[in-house]
């Protein structure tokens, strides 16, 4: 007979069951905070992690005995211990900012889980479990949406307005944020991958901004022992993607920057040696492949030309704290990589818009860089002449391996700037837009280049092709046809025969003659001379076997006022103008294209990802049965463009030259199609 239950206790054991269920049920993941919650919610998870350290480690004592004898718990608090009391990273351990209820409208509407992203602004949806929906693609459905909120930059945000106002809601935020995203991210897949979660860019995006957050709340009672946690057991699986996934080019600085971030931020992974010494060999050697002698990345966009170059000054930092010596190429390369970004750079402190490039402002950052290097011309190009020392040769640059000529007439803030490219293609991010030409002056942007608009979503469905094709740029089309992509890299450096710069003109040429969808043989030779502080001469050569229809192509700044007479087109800007003047007495039709989404896309300008608006694209159509030259004319004004006379006084098989008479003087220019050494100037 079993004994009988007495009924006092039956009724005890019913009212603990119901009265205090967090006694014998598991806490929700939305509740963890203590590490008894962790370590009973994911016991492996913390298992795993501890036995990613070298509990060798001077100061992991404890660590290592508590985990020697199987006490999880007590193991992972004396992990906490080591790291709050400890100096690893201590240039990343901050003061905690006083207490305060201000607040930033930028910060609260993120703490909504409502970002923007590339101009775009899209609210993470709560899923059924309570986590939010971290593969969602914002309100265009836009894989670079998903990517980009995945980096956490947002987290950053939030994070750096904590420190400046001490609102304590920000740093709760940022413990919830975190607590739900790494849960939700797990498994680590350990694979190469390309979605929202597990991208390689992501990944190493994340590392950067968790390394800030972890050291700079270390001692917050807001950051919870239990997210600080999930964040060190997180962060091998980072580095183990950036060691073992990596990609080339641009994504190679920032993923192998990351993992030498986590390799000296957190040296006590067991790994972390063999990861800073991996990537130093990877970037040593990607540097060498990824950068031209005279400084450019070699995907030829200057806006991941910037990227590349923060990554790589980032890791020389990273292993100057860890005192792990970079060959002196290294540092060299970075000089030349900024050298390049301040004798491009605008008059207005922006950066060239080319290939998938934005029109970012490079001011800033090359001021903080010419006192950084000790460069103080950089700062007189950063800053119109006001800082820094004249710059001994210029104010015109060349490129020979990228194949880029920079004209100014000087570096005031009104000065005549210009983009001539005739270099290859590039290794990534290209447009087809060989021969192109932009053009500022006066303080305004006047001929430009279409931009990038977007690369996945609504966007780019519609202008993608637009954007990176030869429509899109200040080029020439033969019979409707834009160039085909190609040649990837420079193979050697343009000779002098193809350029020229004096202290009175610059000069260049280039050609292209692999078409799309061209039957026979056809070529594009163009040659530009600018004569310095008055205007640009654009010659274009075409040779071909068949009779076609060539069509020059011009695209003005939105913000321009295009207006016609005749076959010239004039702006009719307040301040700052541009005339396109064909020289000679060829028929062609001149028409207007602005905003147009049919047949085909044209008329458009896109200054920065996701940002576009119609754009006036004026369109010289001309019949040829055979070999044909067409002279330009580009003559800026402050003001209205003034009277002025064009004569075309020879044209042979191998140049043209040119009179031109305006505001009382005339200039005589011998431009040829192929050869520096026969360009001359004379009154």
């Amino acid at each position: 007979m079993k004994p009988k239950i007495p009924s006092r206790l039956v009724l005890l054991f019913v009212f603990l069951l119901f009265a205090l269920p967090d006694t014998f049920a598991q806490k929700k993941w939305q509740d963890l905070t203590t590490v008894q919650d962790i370590c009973s919610y994911a016991p492996e998870t913390m298992k795993t992690m501890l036995d990613q350290f070298d509990l060798d480690t001077p100061g992991m004592e404890k660590v290592k005995q508590a985990h020697q004898n199987g006490d999880l718990v007590q193991a992972c608090k004396y992990l906490l211990a080591y790291y709050k009391s400890g100096n690893t990273a201590n240039f990343l351990r901050k003061p905690l900012p006083s207490a305060s209820n201000k607040t930033v409208a930028e910060a609260d509407t993120i703490l909504n889980y409502i970002f923007i992203v590339q101009n775009v602004r899209g609210e993470v949806p709560l899923l059924s479990d309570g986590h939010r929906d971290w593969y969602y693609k914002g309100p265009n459905n836009d894989k670079e949406w998903a990517w980009l909120s995945n980096r956490h930059s947002q987290l950053l945000e939030v994070f750096n307005t904590y420190q400046d106002t001490g609102n304590p809601k920000y740093a709760r935020y940022i413990d919830a944020f975190l607590r739900d995203f790494i849960l939700k991210s797990m498994p680590y897949p350990a694979v190469k991958s390309g979605t929202s979660v597990w991208r390689g860019l992501e990944v190493a995006a994340r590392v950067k901004v968790w390394s800030r957050i972890f050291y700079g709340l270390i001692d917050s009672p807001y950051l919870s022992p239990a997210t600080q946690l999930l964040m060190l057991s997180s962060l091998p699986d980072h580095a183990h993607y950036n060691r073992y996934f990596h990609a080339g080019n641009n994504w190679l600085t920032m993923e192998i920057s990351a993992l030498a971030t986590v390799a000296t931020n957190f040296p006590e992974y067991r790994n972390a040696d063999e990861w800073l010494t991996y990537a130093i060999a990877t970037m040593t050697e990607s540097m060498q492949g990824q950068v031209y002698a005279d400084g450019i990345q070699t995907e030829l966009t200057s806006h991941y030309h910037q990227v590349a170059l923060a990554n790589f000054e980032l890791f020389k930092d990273i292993c100057d704290r860890a005192n792990r010596p970079l060959p002196d190429f290294f540092n060299e390369t970075i000089v030349k990589m900024y050298d390049y970004m301040a004798r491009t750079v605008r008059p207005d402190g922006f950066r060239l818009l080319n290939n998938d490039g934005d029109r970012g402002s490079d001011r800033e950052s090359l001021l903080a860089a010419a006192k950084k290097y000790n460069q103080p011309e950089w700062a007189y190009l950063a800053s119109n002449g006001k800082n820094g020392t004249k710059p001994t040769q210029g104010p015109s640059y060349f490129f020979p391996w990228a194949g880029q000529l920079v004209s100014r007439s000087g570096y005031e803030a009104q000065a005549h700037w210009s983009f001539f490219d005739i270099g290859p293609w590039g290794s990534g991010h290209q447009h087809n837009d060989k021969l192109h030409i932009s053009v500022s002056a006066l303080g305004r942007d006047l001929l430009v280049d279409a931009g990038r608009f977007a690369y996945t979503g609504e966007v780019a469905e519609k202008f993608r092709p637009y954007a990176t094709g030869s429509a899109g740029h200040n080029l020439v089309l033969i019979d409707g046809n834009g160039q085909k992509p190609g040649p990837r890299l420079a193979e050697e450096s343009l000779d002098n025969s193809h350029v020229k710069i004096t202290p009175e003109f610059d000069y260049a040429t280039g050609q292209f003659a692999d078409f799309k969808n061209v039957d026979g043989t056809a070529s594009h030779t163009r040659a530009l001379m600018y004569v310095r502080g008055e205007f640009w001469v654009v010659v274009d050569r075409i040779r071909t076997d068949k009779p076609r229809k060539i069509e020059t192509l011009w695209h003005w700044h939105p913000d321009c006022v295009v207006n016609q007479e005749e076959n010239v087109i004039k702006t009719n800007n307040p301040k700052g103008n541009l005339a396109v003047i064909p020289v000679g007495s060829k028929k062609m039709d001149v028409r207007f294209v602005k905003g147009q989404e049919q047949p085909e896309i044209q008329g458009w300008y896109s200054p920065e990802y996701n940002v576009y608006s119609h754009n006036t694209a004026t369109i010289y159509s001309a019949d040829i049965t055979g070999d044909q030259t067409f002279v330009w004319l580009l003559f800026p004004s402050e003001g209205k463009v003034p009277t002025m006379k064009t004569k075309l006084l020879a044209e042979n098989d191998e140049e043209v030259q040119v009179e031109i008479t305006a505001k009382g003087k005339t200039w005589k220019l011998m431009v040829p199609y192929e050869n520096s050494e026969k360009v001359a100037l004379g009154n």
